[in-house]
C-alpha cells in the first residue's frame, strides 16, 4: 500500500511502500524548535521504500552546529511554506518522515517517547508509552553507556 504526502503548500510530496518505525516522539529541543511543539513524532522508512514524487528543488537544509561530534543535525524544508521534510542521507539506510507531513495512516502507531528530560514543564507526557532519557535511548539503541562528552545539557541547547 502506498502512503503519500506532502508539506502544507503542497510543493514537496512523496509517497512511501511501508513504514518500518520506529515512531517516536522526540522531545529534544532541537525537534521541538523546528516542529513548533513539545515533541516531533517522527516514522522511520527504509530509503528503498521512499521516493519523492514532486519539488524536490523546493527542499533547503540547515545544519545546525554539531554539539560533540558529527553528523550534524540537519533540517530540511519547504522553501515554499517552511514545513519540514524527509531528505534521503546517502550515510544511513532508513530516513525520519515527520509524521504529519503524511496524508493516510501510515500501518503504525507511536511506540515511544524520547528525550523526555526535555519535555517542556507547560507540558506532560497522557499516554502508556515507553519514555527514554538520552542515555537510555543511547543504551537501548547501541548496547552501550554513553561515551565521554555526550550530556543531556549538550543535546538539549539548540
Amino acid at each position: 500500500m502506498t502512503i503519500t504526502g506532502s508539506c502544507l503548500c503542497g510543493g514537496v510530496s512523496f509517497e512511501i511502500d511501508e513504514a518500518s518505525g520506529p515512531f517516536e516522539i522526540c522531545h529534544c529541543n532541537r525537534c521541538r524548535k523546528v516542529s513548533g511543539g513539545s515533541g516531533m513524532p517522527v516514522i522511520g522508512v527504509r530509503k528503498e521504500h521512499f521516493r519523492f514524487t514532486a519539488g524536490e528543488e523546493l527542499i533547503r537544509t540547515y545544519t545546525a552546529p554539531v554539539l560533540y561530534r558529527p553528523p550534524a543535525y540537519i533540517v530540511p524544508f519547504c522553501s515554499v511554506c517552511g514545513s519540514p521534510l524527509p531528505l534521503p542521507n546517502d550515510d544511513f539506510d532508513e530516513l525520519e518522515i515527520p509524521a504529519g507531513l503524511l496524508d493516510a495512516d501510515p500501518g503504525i502507531k507511536p511506540d515511544k517517547h524520547i528525550f523526555v528530560e526535555f519535555l517542556p514543564q507547560w507540558d506532560s507526557i497522557d499516554d502508556d508509552l515507553p519514555t527514554f532519557t538520552l542515555e537510555q535511548i543511547y543504551k537501548h539503541r547501541t548496547g552501550n553507556d554513553l561515551p565521554p562528552g555526550f550530556t543531556r545539557k549538550q543535546h538539549g541547547t539548540s
